[in-house]
């Protein structure tokens, strides 16, 4: 136990520093959560270069647009629309969306009202930047600009089809405090703080108002968020949480949550050591 405790307090220490010392660069991008931290499927990192995700098989769906209804060059790995990856006209990673068929049954994105889901063909796509969306198809970012900022400069959530109207999150908890729609939720460790949008006390509350996204803040600090969806999708990218941890992550549980068939959740994280991630 005394070994347990030593070995914990090392590792705040650690990301204490991490964050002093960085100022919470956000150094790397990686996808999926899981216990076994040295698995090739859980806490993969993804090319950050459109150079690099051409070496490593990614393919080309569509070229940076400044009319169209997102923003970089997308691409996807062996047809798997889970990670779709966006890079600006220098080829500096952009942005990351998750697309789902149009024929899903149940859960997102069959309720649309919102338009968090864009219609991209015979699917639905919802997206994320990690710059400004106005520069991705016009300057893009230089390379010295990439160093400094690594991964992005911010976290941007489109809202519907106009990229550019796209809502920024607030890099300090305690601003993310401040806006009404974010609900604070539990720590995980080698996650983080998570934050829900439009969570209630309410535990009769519609599921549907909810936007599939949350949030994560470690040290003070935005350095994660993910996608959370109520319906079955079959990516080895998506983990896949039992009803009985649902608990773990947020302070109260909407019954819609614990009767839903499926639960799809994908945690991306911007800096390399997850481990770290204590809150």
């Amino acid at each position: 136990m005394l070994r347990l405790a030593v070995l914990v307090c090392a590792l705040c220490s650690s990301h204490a520093l991490l964050f002093s010392t960085s100022g919470g660069l956000w150094n790397n991008l990686k996808v999926t959560w899981g216990l076994n931290p040295f698995s090739s499927s859980t806490f993969v990192g993804m090319p950050r270069t459109e150079t690099q995700a051409i070496s490593q098989g990614f393919k080309k769906i569509s070229s940076c647009s400044t009319t169209g209804t997102f923003r970089g060059n997308r691409y996807v790995k062996g047809n798997d629309y889970a990670v779709v990856l966006l890079y600006d006209v220098k080829g500096y990673i952009a942005g990351i969306q998750a697309s789902i068929p149009g024929n899903q049954t149940d859960g997102f994105p069959k309720h649309r009202s919102d338009k968090i889901f864009v219609k991209d063909g015979d699917r639905y796509t919802i997206t994320a930047y990690f710059v400004d969306p106005s520069t991705i198809c016009t300057t893009g970012r230089s390379a010295a600009q990439f160093s400094s900022h690594g991964t992005g400069t911010n976290l941007y959530i489109q809202k519907d089809e106009n990229p550019e109207a796209s809502t920024m999150i607030p890099h300090q908890e305690t601003n993310v405090k401040k806006v009404s729609e974010w609900t604070e939720g539990k720590c995980f460790l080698t996650m983080g703080k998570h934050y829900w949008h439009s969570l209630t006390k309410d535990k009769n509350m519609d599921c549907n108002k909810m936007l599939p996204v949350f949030l994560l803040y470690n040290g003070g600090e935005l350095n994660g968020f993910g996608w959370a969806m109520n319906t079955n999708l079959g990516s080895p990218r998506y983990e896949h949480p039992t009803k009985t941890s649902i608990p773990s992550f947020m302070h109260t549980v909407p019954t819609c949550l614990l009767n839903a068939q499926h639960l799809s959740t994908m945690h991306i994280y911007f800096t390399t050591h997850v481990e770290l991630d204590l809150c």
